[in-house]
């Protein structure tokens, strides 16, 4: 899927604009602003309690901003009435009428909007057939399962064509691998409708998968807006190396800036160098040294900056688990810090055990310095 164009996202659909969102004392959003182009793939991301789903209800009109504004198409509707607004949502909870069939639910849009029959019955077909339940299209939601009823809601939103699609969660009650073939559907059809999406979820899978942008959020704030490369290989802290994937975090000190690069000291002294992160930090600084599990190479003897290990560790295998498409590595560096590194099983190294000394490798590319977390210890953080 094609992103967004510069020139869509400076004509965004929805603005929010320094939102802040109190209940009594508690900050739930916290000064968030960003802008959705038209036709993008936008989702929220972070952990419960992050604020993203009371963002999406004020997009939506069922919570007002505390503060600042929200706009659809340059129009503030920050007190509009949901039933006002052209956007749909589908929510964690299905909300089906009992009384009508599957056809008739996902009718229920089109035809308060007058839309003419041939019309809604080419709409409601397709859809079903989308979310492929095409063959329970007479059956009452009391009939289904409830990834079926969640999947009857999600036709009903899209079969109006809104501006805006608002999506909270809404694959939480699909089986794991009819959750994977939606993820694939909802982005094609995205796609060839060209509506805007806007998705929230904690699944950093889902969100890695289907959005052209993601924010992700952490204690009402966002911590990065960006693509998913972006926010994967790139991350701006600590919390998104964590959050997005896994991420081995060890704590660093800045001991120099130089071309493009910032060197550290970390995992027992050793000198290392890090291509993306914050070159802001200042040398003798507290940092994170953050290189991804599957960054990592593993050998016997120390690698040469020929074969492409130009940063390395001595470090000792603690323990190693077979998981099928890679086997998953845990070793100690000689100051105790774990290293996670995940390797093709058919890597040509011997049979391992732990106890075992290895060199843990790779390009300074693959590293990240960032801003250390006060009172935190830089760990590994898993999905």
């Amino acid at each position: 899927m094609t992103s967004p164009t510069a020139a869509d996202l400076s004509a965004p659909v929805i603005e929010i604009d320094h939102v802040v969102k109190r209940f009594g004392e508690f900050v739930a959003v916290d000064d968030v602003d960003f802008s959705i182009g038209q036709g993008e793939f936008f989702s929220m991301l972070g952990p419960s309690g992050c604020g993203k789903t009371t963002t999406l209800r004020m997009i939506a009109g069922f919570e007002q901003p505390t503060s600042g504004a929200i706009r659809l198409d340059g129009v503030d509707v920050s007190k509009v009435p949901p039933n006002k607004r052209d956007v749909n949502t589908v929510f964690q909870h299905y909300a089906l009428f009992p009384h009508m069939n599957v056809f008739d639910n996902v009718a229920f849009g089109p035809q308060s909007r007058k839309v003419d029959k041939v019309t809604i019955k080419k709409r409601v077909t397709e859809m079903l057939e989308v979310v492929r339940l095409t063959e329970f299209a007479s059956r009452r939601p009391a009939q289904l399962s409830g990834g079926q009823q969640q999947r009857v809601a999600l036709a009903r939103a899209l079969v109006n064509l809104p501006k805006a699609l608002l999506l909270d969660e809404p694959l939480g009650a699909l089986d794991l691998k009819l959750r994977h073939a939606m993820q694939f559907e909802l982005k094609r059809i995205q796609r060839e409708v060209g509506i805007t999406f806007v998705y929230v979820t904690h699944d950093q899978e889902e969100a890695l998968t289907m959005s052209d942008r993601i924010a992700v959020m952490s204690d009402g704030r966002v911590e990065q807006i960006g693509t998913p490369s972006e926010i994967y290989d790139n991350p701006a802290s600590v919390f998104v190396a964590g959050f997005i994937g896994q991420a081995n975090l060890w704590s660093a000190t800045v001991t120099q800036h130089a071309a493009g690069t910032t060197r550290v000291s970390a995992l027992g002294g050793a000198s290392l160098c890090g291509s993306c992160g914050d070159s802001t930090l200042a040398v003798g600084s507290a940092a994170t040294l953050m290189v991804r599990p599957e960054r990592i190479s593993i050998s016997l003897a120390q690698p040469t900056s020929q074969s492409g290990g130009d940063q390395s560790v001595n470090a000792t295998v603690s323990d190693l688990a077979f998981q099928g498409p890679i086997v998953r590595l845990a070793l100690e560096a000689a100051d105790g810090s774990p290293i996670i590194a995940n390797v093709d099983p058919d890597a040509d190294l011997p049979l391992l055990r732990p106890g075992d000394s290895v060199w843990a490798s790779w390009t300074q590319s693959a590293a990240c310095v960032l801003p250390s977390v006060p009172n935190q210890q830089p760990q590994l953080l898993e999905d």
